[in-house]
């Protein structure tokens, strides 16, 4: 089990972020990025559960600047406000909560090398970090929300990066991931045939085999780039 700790961005501004570490030697550093409902049970679940593989990991509230405190569930009303939380940090002047990341991604290189990994809005946020922060060596996204629009396809990552999408996800269409596979050829791109937020156990759209071999790659391509 982790602990919630108190990190500040390079502007000043304090942030809360839940740390997890490993009970043997850590084998890197991995920053999780929550979807729209905050580090709640789910991600900080995540968080333990790369610990127990040996990872130092910190995942950072992404929500703070607008909101403290935000834990939310699944149900159509936390979406809704989920949605109103994200759009508000979107909207905040660059670099906005990328700064509160990049604050993260310092923490966690006392694991060592670090990688970083999102979930929906999280996915988003991870891909922007693979392209614009420093101090990483590999990132993962699950269904990156927003992430294959033209002007995300045009940025360029840093670092390699591994993303997962699901089939049937009415949120991202399909025709758009496979134009993000041909404009991002050194991207890593899985496919599952499942439904958006199919890594989660506490969503409807949960799928226990996509999310066990979305899990598999992803600690492989942990292991490949973040060992040494």
């Amino acid at each position: 089990m982790g602990t919630f700790v108190q990190l500040t961005a390079a502007d000043g501004s304090p942030f809360p972020a839940y740390v997890a570490q490993p009970a043997v030697q850590s084998r890197g550093g991995l920053v999780v990025l929550q979807e729209i409902f905050g580090v709640n049970s789910h991600i900080r679940a995540v968080a333990d559960g790369y610990a127990a593989d040996g990872y130092f990991v910190v995942a950072p509230s992404t929500f703070h600047r607008v909101q403290a405190g935000v834990e939310l569930g699944y149900t159509e009303a936390d979406m809704g406000t989920g949605f109103a939380l994200k759009t508000a940090v979107e909207a905040l002047p660059a670099p906005g909560v990328l700064a509160d990341i990049q604050a993260a991604i310092r923490h966690a290189a006392q694991g060592g090398k670090v990688g970083i990994v999102g979930y929906c809005w999280g996915g988003l946020l991870t891909w922007r970090s693979a392209c614009l922060l420093d101090g990483l060596s590999a990132a993962v996204s699950y269904y990156g929300g927003g992430m294959t629009t033209p002007t995300e396809v045009a940025r360029q990552p840093r670092v390699p990066v591994l993303a997962h999408f699901a089939e049937q996800d009415t949120w991202i269409p399909q025709d758009s991931v496979q134009a993000f596979r041909q404009a991002q050829p050194g991207v890593t791109v899985h496919t599952y045939p499942a439904h958006h937020g199919f890594n989660c156990d506490q969503r409807g759209a949960w799928n226990a085999d996509a999310a066990q071999l979305a899990r598999q790659r992803s600690l492989a391509f942990w292991a490949q780039h973040l060992r040494g």
